[in-house]
């Protein structure tokens, strides 16, 4: 679930369990439980923190997308930022 040092505290054997499990419901009912979970997100957060977090969701995708079309050629040659340089990291 995490590749830097930044993220290392998520990677949380609870939440590893529930990204498990979530992976052997169908895709309807993962977009279910997305959606499920967004309203009590969005309330914990700023509108700027809220819009950062739907901007790394939709690049997460985007990276995977691009990553499976590619498959083999590295991060390195990927044109859809990722987190870390978005952030600056």
């Amino acid at each position: 679930m995490t590749t830097s040092e930044e993220t290392d505290w998520m990677n949380h054997p609870v939440l590893r369990r529930l990204v498990d499990e979530a992976k052997g419901l169908s895709v309807l009912e993962r977009i279910t439980l997305v959606k499920g979970l967004v309203p009590g997100i969005a309330d914990a957060l700023s509108e700027e923190e809220y819009e950062t977090f739907v901007t790394y969701v939709r690049l997460k995708g985007e990276r995977f997308q691009e990553a499976k079309a590619h498959p083999g050629q590295g991060r390195a040659d990927r044109h859809t930022p990722g987190e870390r340089v978005v952030e600056g990291r």
